[in-house]
């Protein structure tokens, strides 16, 4: 997918969330007349055998609903829509945009099919379950959890480097509320807050959302400008301070 398609591609994704809700496409919905149940379940055969390996396909996951969707780009449709499980509240799903790194078959607690995703702070992926009454929840460690049916049929789809966004409500990555930082931690709230001090001039490390020594000394240069006492946790003062 060349760049500009791909900017394209995230901006028309910003547009269609706001002003399209996705649960229409509920195939409940479409029982009510039988004719356009029928059509709707053409239309899905013709798209997942046209578009089978793709280049075009991407993953789109709402963290919030529950949703995870098979997107074809070019056509600008949903193929796919599946339930899903996402992570507790301790152990939040992260935020952003990544894509398939890796695929297998796998057993027990991880279902039948398993898709890491490149998230830089640690193992996430898409799998299935030996717990389906799971689904519908904020149930998993972080990853994805699909029905094992579920995670077959997008499994023989998608292939490597698809993309894969992970989408969460207005508070993004701090939708679980604002926890204290501390060095060596991990996740989406820590690669927000080093955009925020990047895009401030302050931090000049990649964004992986590590907590480590540059991201540390970026914090300690942000503190001193703005007469704040040194410390390496962050926590209220520095949120409050950074917008």
């Amino acid at each position: 997918m060349g760049k500009k398609k791909y900017v394209f591609f995230i901006m028309f994704i910003v547009i269609f969330l706001l002003l399209i809700d996705l649960s229409g496409l509920k195939k409940d919905d479409l029982k009510g007349t039988s004719k356009l149940y029928g059509e709707y379940e053409i239309w899905e055969k013709k798209q997942l055998n046209e578009h089978y390996n793709y280049e075009n396909l991407a993953i789109l996951v709402d963290i919030d609903k529950k949703y995870l969707y098979l997107y074809d780009v070019d056509t600008n449709k949903v193929i796919k829509k599946y339930i899903v499980a996402t992570g507790k509240p301790s152990t939040p799903t992260p935020i952003g945009s990544f894509k398939i790194i890796e695929k297998a078959k796998w057993g027990g607690g991880f279902g039948s099919r398993w898709m890491r995703i490149n998230v830089p702070w640690g193992r996430y992926g898409i799998h299935g379950t030996n717990k389906p009454t799971s689904i519908g929840y904020n149930a998993s460690h972080g990853c994805v959890r699909m029905r094992n049916k579920d995670i077959e049929e997008l499994y023989s789809i998608v292939k490597y480097n698809t993309p894969v966004i992970l989408f969460s409500g207005p508070f993004g990555p701090f939708g679980y509320g604002f926890r204290i930082l501390k060095p060596g931690d991990r996740g989406s709230d820590v690669q927000e807050v080093q955009r925020r001090l990047k895009k401030k001039g302050y931090y000049y490390g990649p964004i992986d959302g590590i907590y480590g020594n540059s991201m540390k000394s970026a914090l300690f240069r942000f503190l001193k400008d703005n007469k704040l006492p040194k410390d390496d946790r962050i926590g209220y003062l520095v949120y409050k301070n950074w917008v």
